[in-house]
């Protein structure tokens, strides 16, 4: 059983001759899904080259297990079995249709076609000044695209309903230099969540991870939560009882927010009400003062 989006990665190699480069192809998946489609089907993070998506590389790896690409030498190859999976019509036709469209522009010259288009995705790329380096005004967007550094501060963040990506562009935009995930149990049913990937995603891209567990609360305590009710027993008893006990975790934040970073604390709800970071973060403004005075991303 494939998803629709694991089919269009098929669709579009397919159409671009069978095999493709991995970084055309990430290039070529992202503009397509920002020129065709009216909602991008993969969304993508400034990266070490541009424009990348961690889920479509998941899926791309899914797939060579499932013996429907193979990954030869960095160079995406579409098997036999790859090409028998039944793919709506509409998406052969439009990925047809593009590649058609890019079928001259390969390489260094198409990374930097979508470094001029796309500036933001530009932002961290370590090979930017070279692509562009004949073209002033191409830097000089890529310069302005940059985020403004950010000041030293408090946010918070849930990840539900977000996609990862998503996600660590909210993070980028506001300037966040340290991600602190503040779950008892850092695990995740949703894609990019667990600590493993959630980390190494955030460290290529310059965001520190930080795991402070002491600050989560028991699965135990948090089942049979049905109303807002539930959650406001729940983080009474957190905060009167829980965080007091806490004052080291409390204080490594606040020193990392002295020290000039500008840190998230993450867990998973995306109502601020029904999450206990925003606990953690009242905790800190009251104990420490306008320093951690929180943000909701």
């Amino acid at each position: 059983m494939l998803f629709e989006r694991q089919k269009l990665i098929l669709a579009l190699v397919n159409a671009l001759g069978g095999a493709v480069g991995s970084i055309d192809f990430q290039k070529l998946l992202f503009l397509y899904c920002l020129e065709v489609e009216k909602t991008p089907t993969y969304e993508f993070v400034p990266y070490k080259y541009g424009c990348f998506s961690f889920t479509s590389d998941i899926d791309k790896q899914r797939l060579t297990e499932k013996g429907m690409l193979v990954d030869e030498a960095r160079i995406w190859k579409l098997t036999p079995a790859g090409r028998t999976v039944d793919v709506k019509s509409s998406t052969r036709i439009l990925a047809h249709r593009f590649a058609k469209r890019y079928a001259s522009l390969r390489g260094d010259a198409l990374v930097a076609e979508v470094y001029r288009r796309h500036p933001y995705y530009a932002i961290r790329s370590e090979i930017a000044g070279k692509l562009l380096s004949g073209d002033k005004e191409a830097l000089k967007a890529v310069t302005a695209a940059r985020p403004p550094k950010s000041h030293p501060g408090l946010c918070t963040i849930g990840y539900e309903g977000r996609t990862l990506e998503g996600f660590l562009n909210l993070l980028i935009r506001d300037g966040v230099t340290i991600l602190c995930d503040v779950r008892r149990n850092p695990l995740s049913r949703k894609y990019g969540f667990s600590k493993g990937t959630l980390s190494r995603s955030c460290e290529g891209l310059g965001i520190r991870y930080e795991h402070l567990p002491e600050l989560g609360i028991a699965s135990e305590n948090r089942r049979e939560l049905k109303t807002q009710a539930d959650y406001d027993v729940l983080f009474d008893s957190y905060t009167h009882e829980s965080l007091p006990k806490q004052a080291s975790a409390l204080r490594k934040i606040v020193n990392w927010i002295k020290e000039g970073e500008r840190v998230v604390l993450t867990c998973y709800e995306l109502l601020p009400g029904q999450c206990h970071r925003t606990y953690v973060a009242k905790e800190l403004e009251r104990r420490f003062g306008k320093i951690c005075a929180p943000k909701c991303l």
